[in-house]
């Protein structure tokens, strides 16, 4: 019996290399399409925000990172390198402010360990952004199967999802760019299981954006060095001493699940996906927005508070519970903090999370009075697992509060708008590069399937003569960026 035998006898990864290899152009829908392009665009706009930030550029000045030979662009700069070491540094950049989208299911981010590896690798081939996008949304499919099959226990335990799974999305990913054949797509996904690391004890320390730009990296290596003939146990997902039993224990997976509804509707299309309107933990986004919805509906400010009580999901709260952060990227971890700023100031944005900003008076007052634990009628076993309520006691004696039961970013029922995604893309892409470049950039992502050199992008990401990144001279308007919509898109079976 030839081909590894038989894969193992038709192994786990082996049909979930069969899925992959066997998507189609036909099975994405308008909605899909549409999805895809959207967190593309947010992925890329937060990429040029994370590029000037400390991670990145210890990595860059790290001997031997981004020094091999190759036509893979770093963003922000004229740096080009191999595609193994831009995916790693343009995969941290994407996730150093942790601005990035996330999903409900996957317990992560599901689009940085894709879009960096996949650039890179398209921009050193020659790929359409067709092709690209047709990648991305397997990666996707991948990444969201393998949750559904491995969660609650694996997040629970400890593993961080983005970086344990999103290892596996991004060779399936690039295994599907590339043209794998179901073999070596079955070893892509098997060495991708001994590649796979990132645990949470990291969050709010550079180490967790490293984690994507590793993760990334990781993922194409292993589709890489199958594609050269590079082999491994077909076998390592379900083996007793594999990836299922090692990662999560035995009764805490269900494997069947990799399989159940692929791509019937794809994962790209559920509202489980959200995109950050803040800059910080995507877990303290709802805690943020009732607090929002207090001083916009109640016109209440800092001066009027004499307590505040945060309420979040028990799953929410285990990582953002820092009463008092030290740093900028604690403070993105803080839910105290952001529920603070967001009271303070009507809104949270990059600069709360620069300089000594976690250390102004103002709101070193309000954390002394703010207090969060766990929502007592919110269920870690509940269907729905991100909400949070906030109240707070005025000094004249009432107590105000607001709740949701399941807010996952902006997303499903609650998208951003063109506008909203303008100006986020546009306070992002402004720390890389020069104004002239933001608004062709933007315009060109919205109609990313219709580029048909991945090139035409990312020679928009470059910039001249420079190592790192720079500040734009001024603020692009949104009315100046396009006197109308971008064109519909025609790609639809």
């Amino acid at each position: 019996m030839s081909d590894v035998n038989q894969l193992a006898q038709v192994s786990l990864a082996a049909r979930l290399a069969e899925k992959i290899c066997g998507f189609s152009k036909q099975q994405v829908t308008k909605k899909a399409l549409q999805q895809a392009k959207t967190c593309f665009l947010d992925t890329v706009g937060v990429t040029l925000a994370g590029i000037p930030e400390d991670c990145t550029q210890i990595l860059l000045r790290t001997p031997g990172v981004a020094e091999a030979p190759g036509s893979s662009l770093i963003f922000g700069t004229d740096l080009r390198t191999s595609a193994l070491d831009a995916a790693l540094i343009n995969g941290t950049a994407s996730h150093a402010l942790d601005y990035d989208d996330f999903n409900s299911v996957f317990g992560g981010h599901h689009s940085v360990p894709l879009v960096a590896a996949l650039l890179a690798v398209a921009e050193e081939r020659k790929y359409s952004g067709e092709e690209v996008l047709l990648a991305y949304i397997v990666g996707v499919e991948t990444e969201l199967k393998l949750a559904r099959a491995v969660h609650f226990h694996h997040y629970d335990k400890g593993w961080h999802p983005t970086a344990t799974l999103g290892t596996f999305g991004a060779a399936a990913a690039v295994s599907y760019l590339i043209r794998l054949d179901q073999q070596k797509t079955t070893m892509a996904l098997a060495i991708a299981a001994s590649l796979a690391s990132g645990i949470k004890a990291n969050f709010g320390t550079m180490t967790k954006p490293l984690h994507v730009g590793q993760c990334g990296r990781n993922g194409l290596l292993a589709a890489l060095l199958a594609e050269n003939g590079f082999d491994a146990n077909p076998s390592v997902l379900e083996h007793h001493q594999g990836f299922l039993n090692v990662f999560n224990g035995p009764g805490t997976f269900d494997a069947e699940k990799l399989f159940a509804g692929w791509a019937e509707p794809l994962e790209i299309e559920s509202s489980d996906v959200g995109l950050k309107q803040f800059p910080c933990c995507g877990s303290t986004h709802p805690a943020i927005m009732m607090m929002l919805n207090l001083v916009r509906e109640e016109g209440i400010t800092a001066d009027d508070v004499a307590r505040i009580e945060v309420l979040p999901h028990g799953r929410r709260l285990r990582h953002t519970n820092t009463p008092h952060p030290k740093t900028p990227i604690e403070a993105k971890f803080s839910v105290q903090y952001v529920v603070a700023r967001a009271l303070l100031d009507g809104t949270v944005r990059l600069k709360d999370f620069e300089g000594d900003a976690h250390n102004e008076p103002a709101i070193r007052h309000l954390l002394q009075i703010t207090q969060a634990r766990p929502h007592p009628d919110m269920a870690d076993d509940a269907a729905e697992q991100w909400g949070a309520e906030v109240v707070v006691e005025l000094k004249d004696g009432r107590r105000l509060s607001r709740r949701v039961d399941n807010l996952v970013g902006r997303g499903g029922e609650n998208p951003m708008s063109s506008d909203e995604l303008w100006e986020k893309f546009e306070d992002c892409a402004s720390r890389s590069l020069p104004r002239e470049q933001i608004a062709p950039l933007f315009e060109r992502l919205e109609t990313l399937e219709a580029v048909a050199d991945i090139s035409q992008l990312t020679r928009l990401l470059q910039v001249s003569s420079l190592r790192g990144a720079r500040k734009a001279e001024a603020p692009v308007s949104f009315a100046s960026r396009t006197e109308q919509e971008a064109p519909e898109t025609t790609w639809v079976p």
